[in-house]
């Protein structure tokens, strides 16, 4: 989700016709770049294209929640098409980790980042 919201962030009311251009802003750093690809792919889904489009939209508006939508509609493209979801993981960057810790006094650590995140769970997610 960071990349995507960047991308719709960076791009604004523009995103859909942005993802659809076929060359990058080279001016664009890694992150919206990545966005752009994950969108890019993730539009291509027919099934889910219009659902998605309109999220998208509500970010780039501001809509209250609107961050939350978009991340349900592309959790259900993507575990609705597990080919989405193979394509959708290899263009994320090498090293990409989501760490989770949950329950009472636990504790997870950002395998690079050295930043700590405590929960109320013993439960340890990678």
């Amino acid at each position: 989700m960071p990349y995507v919201t960047a991308a719709v962030t960076a791009y604004g009311v523009t995103t859909l016709d942005k993802v659809r251009d076929t060359v990058v802003d080279k001016a664009s750093d890694a992150t919206v770049g990545v966005g752009h690809r994950l969108l890019n792919r993730i539009l291509g889904r027919e099934e889910s294209r219009q659902v998605i489009e309109g999220a998208i939209v509500d970010v780039a508006a501001g809509e209250e929640d609107s961050e939350a939508v978009l991340k349900l509609q592309i959790r259900k493209a993507l575990a609705a098409d597990p080919d989405l979801a193979r394509d959708v993981a290899q263009l994320l960057p090498a090293g990409t980790v989501h760490n989770e810790a949950s329950g009472i006094r636990s504790i997870a650590m950002g395998t690079n980042s050295g930043i700590a995140s405590t929960g109320d769970n013993p439960t340890f997610h990678r």
